[in-house]
């Protein structure tokens, strides 16, 4: 959980010299549970992530969230590293 502290306080330190930009959180599952509890998961956890990074001084009007469940996974889900690492959140900076 500290690595998750000390990653997101970086990003703190990022995103209050980009106080113009908007940024997406995006919460991601692995495939276990059903799609509808796997969407709800992933936006409490991009959801999460956002009320950190506003409690820490980062207006609320930078950030939206997206939760896309187990849509969109980065390695397989029948494994289980595959599957940690498609239990994630990822900031993308949102272009006009």
């Amino acid at each position: 959980m500290t690595e998750s502290f000390e990653a997101l306080d970086k990003l703190v330190l990022f995103l209050k010299g980009e106080s113009e930009s908007k940024f997406s959180i995006e919460g991601h599952t692995d495939s276990d549970g059903s799609e509808k509890s796997n969407a709800e998961l992933s936006l409490a956890r991009a959801e999460a992530v956002k009320q950190y990074l506003i409690a820490q001084g980062i207006q609320s009007t930078q950030l939206e969230t997206i939760g896309f469940g187990e849509t969109a996974p980065i390695g397989s889900n029948d494994t289980e590293n595959g599957k940690a690492a498609n239990r994630r959140t990822e900031i993308r900076k949102i272009t006009d």
